[in-house]
């Protein structure tokens, strides 16, 4: 008679349609029993519409009924909430004093790294009145889901990403709302949204450190912040702003990173200060944090952003940026599908 773990790692095989992940990997086997020659297996029927659970409960029945002294195999269903089956081990928040300076790039940019390192890693876009996110990884698919809980929409990649875009009759349209309506939102997002297991939640908070950030640091439980801004005057007022606040909330600074720094020129072999000299090592030295990275400004990183191909995006800054928050959160087991 095969053991537990064989069969749950049989149920790995099984895919949720929406989701393309596996009810393991979205943490919705809840139970597995064994008698004799027969197993029954209890799955959350979070997210699930009726089609899907009819289909997932016959590819079970088949996976099981693959391994060796199976007689017969029941599998049935249970309400769960979201929130009660993600299992995270880490949420990153990225912000910036002020708007305009690439905190949804380089929000986009980290989970792309970590995720071709084989991590699963996730994306919540919460800055509710100016999302970017599906555009960049061109994502126009609506999320599917129950009373239970929402899935998020999977990137070519492997990514998942939850944004209010998605749920909108068109992209461009206004999202006209007082602060503790957005921040209604950004709260339901972190608790009905099923993102399963997950090694990095990344979470794309709105500019500046009011409502809606607040909302994020107070409701969920932060590993670490990441604080980007770019190189003018006004950066060492603004950054010191983003700072204190993250700080008041007694959450840890993992680092800033200075996007926008220089214009690399090949065919001259150097870096033009567009925006003025670099002020990261000041910034990294006033804050007290590690700096994580200096993102150059990129016409072929701007392009792909455009056509929705910033997963194709190869950049070796981008993967040390990674490193830098694997070491400094590191997780325990290996990701899964």
């Amino acid at each position: 008679m095969p053991t537990k773990e064989e069969i749950i790692k049989n149920l790995e095989t099984v895919e949720v349609p929406a989701a393309k992940r596996s009810v393991v990997g979205l943490n919705l086997v809840r139970e597995v029993t064994t008698s004799g020659g027969k197993v029954n297996v209890t799955l959350a029927s979070t997210g699930l519409i009726p089609g899907a659970q009819n289909w997932i409960k016959d590819r079970a029945k088949e996976a099981i009924e693959k391994l060796p002294g199976i007689e017969e195999v029941t599998i049935e269903y249970i309400d769960a909430k979201a929130k009660d089956l993600n299992r995270i081990d880490h949420i990153i928040a990225v912000m910036s004093g002020k708007g305009g300076v690439g905190k949804s790039l380089v929000s986009a940019l980290l989970a792309i790294a970590l995720r071709r390192m084989g991590y699963q890693v996730g994306i919540l876009d919460a800055d509710i009145t100016g999302p970017s996110i599906p555009k960049m990884f061109n994502i126009k698919v609506p999320p599917s889901g129950n009373e239970g809980g929402i899935l998020p929409v999977l990137s070519k990649s492997g990514i998942e990403v939850m944004s209010i875009n998605l749920l909108l009759p068109s992209e461009d349209e206004a999202v006209i709302w007082r602060g503790p309506l957005i921040g209604k939102v950004i709260t339901q997002f972190g608790e009905e949204v099923l993102w399963g297991k997950l090694n990095y939640l990344i979470i794309d908070l709105p500019p500046g450190t009011a409502d809606a950030p607040l909302t994020v640091m107070q409701n969920l439980p932060i590993s670490g912040v990441i604080i980007v801004f770019t190189p003018q005057d006004l950066v060492e007022m603004i950054v010191k702003k983003a700072v204190n606040m993250v700080r008041q909330m007694d959450k840890p600074i993992l680092g800033i990173v200075e996007n926008m720094s220089y214009l690399y020129i090949p065919e001259m072999d150097k870096k033009i200060e567009i925006f003025g000299k670099s002020r990261a090592e000041e910034m990294s030295h006033v804050t007290n944090a590690p700096l994580l990275g200096q993102l150059p400004l990129d016409p072929d990183l701007a392009k792909l952003c455009d056509e929705g191909k910033i997963e194709s995006y190869e950049g070796e800054i981008v993967t040390r940026f990674a490193e830098a928050i694997i070491q400094a959160l590191p997780v325990k087991d290996k990701p899964l599908s």
